[in-house]
């Protein structure tokens, strides 16, 4: 067998090899730390619902009758339903594609980022507007925090998994290449002379 036909059947093995890690990859994703996907799939899809309970309290919220408030309530009202629905829309996407770890940070960040914005509204709230709409508020943040922590987990199980991933592919790269370059060199042709 040549030195070409040699480095051939060797990168044809390294590209089987390649295609087995990649096939196994959701395996080792189910046999590690993270959930099935129908699991994450359903935690998602109660994420998204806890979020959109904080609508109709939203809309209780009615900023032009607050006497002597200051005027960023208003404005903080809006960016909190806008938020609130890019985060909705968000966790529905992750749901749909629950692998990708960018849309899970996103999501999370989003979480975080709505939080935070109610928190600050829910005092407004309580100050200018109705106590008892404010405790409603908080009650739903109470549980928004146990959905948050949840999705951290699972960011976490993600990035774990994925390291795993990538730490595999790595050492067959790292194999293959040892492979290739234990390889003779192949001999130029000699001409006729």
């Amino acid at each position: 067998m040549s030195a070409v036909a040699g480095r051939a059947k060797l990168v044809v093995e390294m590209l089987r090899s390649l295609a087995l890690l990649l096939a196994i990859a959701p395996v080792w994703a189910q046999v590690g730390g993270l959930p099935p996907e129908w699991e994450i799939r359903k935690q998602l899809t109660v994420i998204a619902e806890n979020a959109g309970r904080f609508q109709p309290v939203l809309e209780k919220i009615d900023v032009a009758t607050w006497k002597n408030a200051p005027s960023g309530y208003a404005g903080q009202v809006d960016r909190v339903r806008t938020e609130l629905a890019y985060l909705i829309a968000t966790i529905k996407s992750l749901a749909e594609q629950p692998e990708r770890l960018t849309l899970a940070l996103d999501a999370y960040f989003r979480m975080d980022s709505v939080d935070q914005m109610l928190r600050s509204l829910e005092v407004g709230i309580r100050k200018y507007q109705n106590p008892a709409v404010a405790d409603l508020l908080q009650d739903l943040m109470s549980q928004g925090a146990t959905d948050r922590e949840q999705l951290r987990q699972y960011i976490v199980e993600l990035a774990a998994d994925r390291e795993i991933q990538f730490r595999a592919a790595d050492e067959e790269a790292q194999r293959c290449r040892t492979s290739l370059s234990r390889q003779p060199r192949p001999q130029p042709a000699k001409g006729k002379e």
